[in-house]
């Protein structure tokens, strides 16, 4: 029945190395040799560097805070900062990044920092807080931060050489902690209650908590590895026996016919409250540590339960590359049109169990939508649409790819790697550490560098391009937490006072051929075909842009003549003659009809060609799918602020509302970039005072007293190149609050021409620290941040090399990616000098390191799609008309009256599938 807990090295198994090809250039047989050791090497070292630069920043800026926050370089401490909801339950005022990243300093060979730390850690952190927290996010940062620290501190104490003080101090931390988690199982189930208070526990008046009826599967299912591993360390076995307990009961209350459990749970009745499942967020790590219990334990119960949940996870939920959410009592329905990030960590997960095909080619779905938009969004469609548009700075996609790395021996995943480092580097890196993504389509940042970051990321990389030589301890020893805490395979046979069987009832009975595929498979494992992981790949190398991206239309491939990229309907404008010679050739006709719109029509025998036929029909469909997604869209998108001079150089992004008027930044490539100025009167409302100091420069204006446009207008008289105008709501951010867009005056607002954005008072006075500190600030409006190698590839001087030198590791200048547009629930008040576009929460977080995010997307002008005629393709472009608004000073609408219909736009299939799934029974 597969391997072992007692064969622990199939860590250590490596494949046959495989050649490697690039995505698309492989069909064209263009391949890579393997990375040398020197490229390695460098990539390894560049990986410290970048550990260094948020550790150091952390600790110079934040500690002893839970986290930074990088953005305005100081620590973010529970309570002094905005709500954010779920996320914030993961701080406990006990220096959260600081234990979280304990065992990854020694990983990364920084021996001194992590004694260094540990001293910190036992002299200055309390446990004893008077805070409520998440059961789920303290033990597996916190406990098992603390315990991962103690396994290498025991380590390092036992090699003779460092910590030969320590004496077990993290591991009696870790036992206060692991007694301060044991109220919140006072249930009659087992199952834990979500939070409990660090002081109080829970029930208590004064504990806040205890009154929860609903917790996540994964928050209940994600203990085992950390409690079991405490009790095999101390010799105490409640801890282990609470866990088991909890696993159990979510095991019996699983759907018996389907085998697949819910993403919600009553920790009362066990009744499921949300019977979706899948293998994201809510459920993702309850998997991973059935598996890993296993490993770890050698316990046979767990495996036999993880490959009856897999059976049925592969029989419903796995659709390749897809993994979707179905229902547990019909899982031939679907719950849902999107995916959430968090399922990254499954490709990996079966690397550990030995299914390697489904796992290369999800992981290749997944990377192609990353090199689509530099980041793995937070949710995307089926189609690879951004459904949530965060990212931050999630680690699971690295984690699969280093598990596939060790799986295969395949180069190709050392490539992948250094994808993520060079993104990383570009788009992330900021003066004060890494800022977490807050759109992946604009590229501008949230104020936040949670701990997984550090304590996972790094390790994850810094692993991948190590040979076992760079390592100070055989990393086959251990198993990661899903935190990614080393945990010693050693403790399986450590204190062991409990009974290896859990006394369960019966098992489903399963086709034998369930278990070949465990711990690993052989019969993959060895193959003799070099070629295998890429030829799972191959079928799979254009599922996202469904074309290959080409550097040259197919035409000119042909005939040689030149290296223009074929037209794609999102950027064509039909004032630009050249677009209308490409249509021309591609036997596309452009009409333009008396009430304004335009219609295209293609003849595909009036094309050039049969090449640029397929090219027509290829771009007339894209127009189509644009049509049909565009009669939603009625907004335009977030648009971005990006700070290019010292010392921020292009690092910091901030989100910003557009206006409705003024230039339009998504078709000026270049954007407008320029240093910033505060106007006089700051309101922007009458005569600017101060011309000489705004003309050439980009104006800054407080919210309120005039309308938007009226401000425009004063600054551009002035000869301000652009506007910024930062909310006077003190306090307000883009983080808590909806996208916000200025609407016009109800005026024909034609001569406003330069660009105007709107910044929420938090973002804008990152802006005004900035001149305040730095006197000279410049700052660059776009649709989407750009690379810093291109903001400064043409700048000389000191100030040049200076920047060169700050952006050392980005000095290759990637090609844009297109951006898809996404649909966004939003209403629009025209009230005073205001536009709001309001987003909806989504009623889902992402539980797998919590984070509740709001509904995102992108949006256009309408397309209205007629009826084609004569077996024609035909798309028709209307004109959008103006919107208005009206002046009013004291006066603003709730964003929140709009219909309940707008609101839940987004998740209609998945609430009409529910309510049909309530009335069946458990």
């Amino acid at each position: 029945m597969g391997c072992r807990a007692e064969q622990p090295r199939f860590w250590g198994v490596i494949w046959r190395p495989l050649l490697v090809y690039l995505l698309c250039q492989a069909s064209r047989g263009a391949g890579h040799a393997a990375m040398t050791k020197e490229e390695k090497s460098q990539l390894r070292v560049q990986v410290q560097e970048m550990f260094d630069h948020a550790y150091g920043n952390y600790m110079q800026h934040a500690y002893p805070a839970d986290e930074l926050m990088p953005l305005t370089c100081r620590g973010r401490i529970r309570g002094q900062e905005p709500s954010r909801g779920d996320v914030d339950d993961a701080l406990g005022k006990f220096s959260l990044t600081l234990i979280d990243t304990l065992d990854t300093l020694v990983v990364l060979n920084r021996t001194q920092e992590f004694e260094d730390a540990v001293r910190k850690v036992i002299n200055d952190v309390n446990l004893d807080n008077d805070i409520v927290v998440s059961v789920f996010e303290t033990n597996i940062r916190v406990l098992g931060g603390l315990l991962g620290g103690h396994s290498v501190a025991i380590l390092l104490k036992e090699k003779g050489e460092r910590m030969l003080w320590y004496n077990d101090e993290l591991l009696h931390m870790a036992k206060e902690l692991g007694y301060k988690l044991l109220p919140a199982f006072n249930t009659t189930s087992g199952l834990p209650y979500p939070r409990v208070n660090l002081k109080f526990g829970v029930g208590r008046p004064e504990a806040r908590t205890g009154t929860e009826t609903d917790t996540c599967t994964a928050c209940a299912g994600t203990l085992i590895l950390e409690f079991a591993a405490l009790s095999r360390f101390t010799g105490i076995a409640i801890f282990e026996e609470h866990a088991r307990k909890a696993l159990d009961f979510i095991w019996e209350k699983r759907q018996r016919s389907s085998n697949l459990v819910g993403v919600t749970i009553n920790i009362h009745t066990g009744d499921w409250v949300r019977k979706d499942s899948g293998v994201g967020a809510g459920i993702d790590s309850y998997y991973e540590y059935l598996l890993k219990a296993y490993v770890l334990l050698g316990d046979d119960n767990f495996l036999e339960r993880f490959n009856t949940h897999y059976d049925a996870i592969m029989r419903y939920i796995s659709q390749p590359p897809l993994l979707l959410d179905v229902h547990i009592h019909k899982p031939m329905l679907t719950a849902r049109t999107w995916m959430d990030s968090l399922l990254a960590f499954f490709p990996g997960l079966q690397v550990l169990k030995g299914d390697i095909r489904p796992a290369i080619e999800t992981h290749e779905m997944l990377y192609q939508v990353i090199k689509k938009h530099n980041f793995l969004p937070e949710a995307f469609t089926t189609d690879f649409r951004v459904h949530w548009a965060q990212h931050p700075l999630r680690p699971e996609f690295a984690e699969s790819t280093y598990f596939l790395y060790k799986a295969t021996g395949d180069p190709y995943y050392l490539e992948v790697g250094k994808t993520i480092i060079e993104n990383l580097n570009k788009y992330a890196r900021v003066p004060c550490g890494f800022a977490a993504v807050k759109d992946v389509r604009t590229g501008s940042h949230e104020d936040r560098m949670d701990s997984f970051f550090l304590a996972e990321m790094f390790k994850y990389l810094y692993l991948l391009f190590s040979e076992r030589e760079d390592l100070i301890f055989d990393i086959e020893d251990y198993i990661f937490t899903t935190e990614a805490h080393l945990l010693p395979l050693w403790l399986s046979t450590a204190n062991h006072t409990l009974a290896k069987k859990n006394k369960t009832t019966h098992y489903t009975e399963l086709d034998d051929s369930n278990f070949d595929w465990s711990c690993p498979n052989t019969q993959i494992l060895f193959r003799n075909d070099p070629l295998y992981a890429q030829s799972i790949r191959e079928p799979l190398k254009n599922v996202v842009d469904k074309n290959c991206p080409r550097t040259t239309s197919r035409l000119d491939e042909i005939s040689g003549s030149g290296n223009r990229p074929p037209l794609r309907a999102r950027d064509f404008m039909a004032s630009n003659p050249e677009h209308l010679d490409i249509l021309k050739k591609m036997g596309v006709s452009l009409i333009h009809l008396k009430d304004g719109r335009v219609q295209l029509v293609q003849h595909a025998n009036q094309a050039a060609s049969s090449i640029d036929a397929e090219d027509g029909l290829r771009f007339m469909q894209e127009m189509i799918e644009l049509s049909s997604q565009q009669q939603k869209e009625q907004q335009l998108p977030p648009r971005a602020v990006q700070i290019v001079s010292h010392p921020f150089y292009g690092r910091v992004v901030l989100t910003a509302g557009p206006a409705q008027f003024g230039m339009d930044l998504s078709k000026n490539i270049a954007g407008c970039r320029g240093f910033v100025a505060k106007s006089e009167p700051y309101s922007g409302c009458s005569e600017i005072t101060n011309s000489d100091v705004i003309k050439g420069k980009i104006a800054l204006m407080q919210r309120g007293q005039c309308m938007f446009a009226e401000k425009a207008r004063n600054v551009q008289k002035s000869g301000a190149i652009g506007g910024i105008v930062i909310d006077d709501n003190e306090g307000s951010s883009s983080d808590t609050a909806p996208l916000f867009q200025m609407a016009g005056d109800g005026k024909n607002t034609d001569d406003i021409t330069i660009p105007m954005l709107f910044l929420f008072s938090k973002e804008g006075n990152i802006i005004l620290d900035a001149i305040r500190e730095y006197q000279e600030v410049e700052v660059l409006l776009s649709d989407k941040a750009k690379d810093t190698a291109t903001i400064f590839k043409d700048l000389e001087g000191e100030s040049g090399e200076q920047r060169t030198s700050e952006n050392d590791s980005q000095k290759q200048i990637s090609k844009e990616q297109l951006i898809p547009q996404e649909e966004l629930v939003n209403t629009q008040d025209s009230v005073g000098d205001s536009s709001p576009v309001s987003q909806t929460d989504a009623p889902h977080s992402l539980d797998r390191d919590h984070s509740r995010n709001p509904t995102e997307g992108d949006l256009s002008p309408e397309i209205k799609q007629p009826h084609s005629e004569d077996g024609q393709n035909s798309v028709e472009n209307p004109q959008t008309p103006s919107e208005t608004a009206e002046e009013s000073n004291n006066e603003r609408w709730d964003s929140k009256v709009q219909p309940i219909e707008s609101i839940l736009a987004d998740w209609k299939e998945d609430i009409e599938a529910f309510e049909m799934m309530e009335k069946d029974e458990l």
